[in-house]
């Protein structure tokens, strides 16, 4: 069965595309009526819209990108959720792209979707090249960063920016408070990784109370529940001394506890444990898990509002070029500061 047109859609209802055309958009002044007797004759029809042919009217595509180093990271799902929540008002649509990490796929997508199915493209820590983003902005199609690590060191492109020092310090105070002085640090990146601000935090936080920070165990391991497992028995067996495991992240930081339970240690009794970024799976994990939590679905928003600025200011045609890019470049949007949600896997130091 052939396709409904949007102008059978019209004459069925009798009224002009244009009215058929403004309904769907919600533009114009159309009559309750009117109005009515359109969606009438769209349900009868079956009609849908085309989103090529309208992209193509409109100048603009009618979807974002998200690009993600690793969809199996729970953290990514829930940020993709929050980001699709603020679109979703506007009309428009979400693709999510699945790295893997892997620049040369996140080049692929680059090349095959912005400026073409996606009018934007947001980058949440996918590994990409910077000077492969800046070559897609280069061809019409904006970058915004996101969940940028370091406010005080923006790259360069558009982005919005949560204070991770701030975060791994307050993990690191809250130990620090609970009176653990024997403290193990697993960090989810290699350390000039995307992991290394948190890390940095948490040393702050032990030069300030006195302590090493730099004498601290510490291993470096993949951002998975299966790193963490396996950093928490390395730093266990080395030390079994640990009253406490500082983690960059969450999901180490439930692998690190999984790893206690194994070895015979108690927590939060005989070790406390600490995360960063509080996914769904810390609040349903048992304990569940101390951490710090970051201002997710903010950050998602403000992403989705630079990336339309962007787009909106890309399709106008600007009297000098050249700077209104460099102005778009220098913008950092900063959200909210993380915020310290103590739970179950976290207590007071053994006297002992």
């Amino acid at each position: 069965m052939p396709t409904p047109t949007l102008a059978e859609v019209a004459r069925h209802a009798g009224v002009t595309p244009a009215t058929v055309s403004n309904v769907l958009r919600g533009r114009g002044r159309v009559g309750e009526a009117t109005r009515e007797r359109v969606l009438a004759a769209i349900a009868a029809l079956g009609y849908r819209p085309h989103l090529p042919a309208r992209a193509l009217a409109e100048g603009r595509a009618p979807t974002m990108a998200l690009m993600v180093p690793s969809i199996a990271n729970p953290f990514y799902p829930e940020f993709a959720l929050a980001v699709e929540n603020a679109l979703r008002n506007s009309g428009q649509f979400l693709i999510i792209c699945n790295t893997d990490g892997d620049p040369h796929t996140g080049r692929a997508y680059l090349e095959q979707i912005a400026g073409t199915l996606s009018g934007g493209v947001l980058v949440a820590n996918a590994n990409l090249d910077i000077d492969d983003l800046r070559r897609t902005e280069s061809r019409g199609a904006p970058v915004v960063l996101c969940m940028w690590e370091r406010p005080l060191d923006p790259p360069g492109l558009p982005c919005v920016a949560v204070d991770f020092r701030l975060a791994g310090e307050l993990a690191a105070r809250h130990l620090l408070d609970l009176g653990h002085r024997r403290v193990g640090a697993i960090v989810g990146s290699k350390a000039t990784g995307i992991h290394a601000a948190r890390y940095e935090g948490f040393l702050d936080a032990m030069r300030t109370a006195g302590l090493d920070g730099a004498a601290a165990p510490t291993v470096f391991t993949p951002d998975t529940t299966q790193g963490g497992y396996a950093a928490a028995r390395e730093l266990l067996a080395r030390h079994p001394d640990l009253t406490a495991l500082f983690t960059t992240n969450d999901l180490p930081a439930l692998g690190a506890m999984q790893a206690a339970a194994d070895l015979g240690f108690d927590v939060p009794r005989q070790l406390s444990v600490v995360g960063i970024t509080d996914i769904q799976l810390a609040r349903e994990t048992r304990p569940a898990l101390s951490t710090v939590a970051v201002p997710t679905e903010e950050a998602a928003g403000l992403a989705v509002k630079l990336l339309r600025e962007l787009i909106a200011q890309a399709g106008r045609v600007a009297k000098d070029a050249k700077d209104t890019k460099a102005a778009g470049a220098a913008k950092v949007c900063v959200t909210s500061a993380p915020r310290l949600v103590p739970r179950a896997s976290t207590a007071r130091a053994p006297t002992a």
